[in-house]
């Protein structure tokens, strides 16, 4: 996929310039979210998305566009799952409502940031080494049975975040008041840690956590950096808007685990067939190509619609059936 320099600018200055906005405007008016106003963002964001996948459809060819919206899909089911422990972090370190949304923007900027870094990592690696597929399938295979465990186990499978937070609030001072995205005030005459920084902490280590897991997905999808990076961009863009407007939705969605779980397996399968057929590994097939079924960008398209469609079907029918069985008090 040929990408000129001059895609390449406006791409990432639109995103820097959506970005400052949101920051701008949050700034001058910390608040919570009306639900038009979420819904209106939210529309708009991904009526940009659909378009963008319009335009690589028709401007560089049917391939490329199946391979962004398979690879927006899946990122953006990915990002939903990341509001989960979202939700959780901000109950549990007790957030006021009217500052969630810079904590919010803060967190999907570190997201960018770690999935920027990863994309540059992962693509550096499969220019150079073609046995990093074999690693990426058999990751996303693991990740995708720790989602199973971890539903069966009613565990939300990310504690390691939750040592590195209570790691931090024991070593440091931390206040028990916000003010604002500010890190360190005086409180009773001492030097204090804001909770902001315990929450942009949380934060930050699940935003890694989930990048650990979104790049090797995605690169399973396409290996073309500019549909990696747009198809992250644009997964990211308006989940700030999502939060408020579905949290009570998100609750109901108790497959999405498990819906997830089997788009990771199946990309991890797809990335080790891949491998294969690109093998050079001498211990496998004496280093010759093997000759393996490869999944189409079309096929992989339409598996990740028809999981998403069921996931959410499949909660919202357990949900209504959890309600009626629920007796009135």
């Amino acid at each position: 996929m040929e990408v000129s320099s001059l895609e390449w600018g406006i791409t990432i200055a639109v995103t820097v310039a959506v970005l400052l906005f949101d920051v701008v405007m949050i700034a001058r008016d910390p608040h919570e979210p009306s639900l038009k106003e979420c819904a209106t963002a939210l529309s708009v964001y991904i009526g940009a998305a659909v378009i963008f996948g319009a335009w690589i459809w028709i401007d560089h060819g049917h391939d490329y566009g199946v391979q962004f919206y398979a690879g927006w899909l899946t990122e953006y089911s990915l990002s939903i799952d990341n509001l989960f422990v979202f939700i959780i972090l901000m109950a549990s370190l007790k957030v006021p409502r009217h500052l969630q949304q810079e904590a919010l923007m803060v967190g999907i900027i570190l997201a960018l940031i770690f999935r920027g870094i990863f994309i540059a990592l992962g693509y550096q690696l499969i220019a150079n080494f073609s046995w990093v597929f074999y690693v990426f399938g058999a990751f996303l295979v693991y990740t995708a049975y720790s989602l199973v465990k971890s539903y069966r186990s009613d565990d939300d499978g990310h504690s390691e975040e939750n040592k590195i937070v209570a790691f931090a609030q024991r070593r440091l001072n931390v206040s028990d008041n916000y003010h604002g995205l500010k890190l360190f005030f005086i409180e009773n005459g001492a030097r204090v840690v804001s909770p902001m920084l315990i929450v942009i902490i949380a934060l930050g280590t699940t935003d890694l956590l989930f990048a650990l897991d979104s790049i090797p997905a995605i690169f399973g999808i396409t290996q073309e950096p500019y549909l990696v990076f747009t198809a992250n961009v644009f997964a990211l863009m308006g989940l700030r808007q999502l939060y408020f407007l579905l949290g009570g939705l998100l609750q109901r969605l108790v497959y999405l685990s498990l819906g997830l779980s089997f788009i990771l397996a199946f990309i991890g399968v797809k990335l080790v067939l891949h491998a294969l057929h690109e093998n050079e590994l001498p211990f496998i097939n004496g280093g010759e190509h093997v000759k393996v079924p490869e999944i189409s960008s079309l096929l992989s398209l339409g598996v990740i619609i028809v999981t998403l469609v069921a996931t959410a079907v499949a909660s919202l029918i357990k949900d209504r059936a959890s309600q009626k069985s629920t007796p009135a008090i």
